[in-house]
């Protein structure tokens, strides 16, 4: 336990009845419930999340220790209410990444610039999206060349060669009933798109791996698991293609279907 103020043990067992208040309330959701989707239902569940996470966060607290139990948190998307027919389609790309040897990063930064003057001149003149100075001056100005050189996905299948740790991604396939305007998400791209457009979403996640059963070499969907893809990786190396999205350790997921 940390040297902060504690909370005191009247919190914890105040917290604790709201835990028991919440799961009467969803008990009786569940007995009236109306349809699949009930909108009663999510919210006594959101309500009993809630109240578990902040009794486990005060137990944990005042006494170091923790429930047995794990409540996910109301990442899931709602049903489907998108054109039944789409004429157009959006995908959503997210990849983290941390820079975990930034020395590597720099050395490949530089070796591209060696490689091609013109990516040199724009660093020198200041109109390259790296910023200006060398290309292995700053991990920022690295970052910049590295992404400019090369496309998204090779980075994805090659990221160890550039000093990157993987972390979450995810993909998402947002239907629509025709494309946007030329131009018209361009100033802000990645707003939060309609969850209730969303065809199928792909997870990949180092926190699907603790669930996952010992000397399975695959998820419940049949897909690869993060070592599975970093062997293919490996094996491969620089010629490796890019992994299908929905093939590590998260599964697809198709709300409405």
């Amino acid at each position: 336990m940390s040297d902060a103020a504690q909370p005191t043990a009247a919190e914890v067992r105040a917290a604790a009845e709201a835990v028991k208040a919440a799961l009467d309330r969803h008990l009786e959701a569940v007995e009236r419930r109306s349809g699949e989707d009930d909108p009663a239902v999510y919210a006594a569940f959101n309500e009993l999340a809630a109240t578990a996470e902040a009794y486990d966060e005060l137990l944990y607290d005042a006494y170091d220790e923790v429930t047995p139990f794990e409540i996910p948190g109301d990442d899931a998307l709602p049903a489907y209410a998108g054109p039944e027919e789409p004429s157009a389609l959006s995908v959503l790309i997210r990849r983290d990444y941390a820079v975990a040897e930034p020395q590597r990063l720099l050395a490949q930064a530089q070796r591209v610039a060696d490689l091609d003057p013109d990516v040199d001149a724009d660093l020198r003149a200041g109109t390259s999206g790296g910023g200006k100075g060398s290309a292995g001056s700053s991990v920022h100005t690295a970052l910049g060349v590295i992404f400019e050189e090369y496309e998204a996905d090779e980075i994805a299948s090659r990221h160890k060669e550039f000093g990157l740790v993987e972390g979450d991604s995810t993909l998402w396939v947002a239907a629509a009933e025709e494309l946007p305007d030329p131009g018209e998400w361009l100033s802000a791209p990645f707003d939060q798109p309609d969850p209730q457009t969303v065809v199928c979403r792909f997870d990949v996640s180092a926190v699907f791996d603790e669930d996952g059963d010992d000397g399975d070499d695959g998820d419940e969907d049949g897909g690869l698991d993060e070592d599975d893809i970093d062997d293919d990786l490996e094996v491969e190396g620089a010629d490796a293609g890019t992994p299908e999205e929905g093939e590590g350790a998260g599964a697809g997921r198709a709300p409405g279907r």
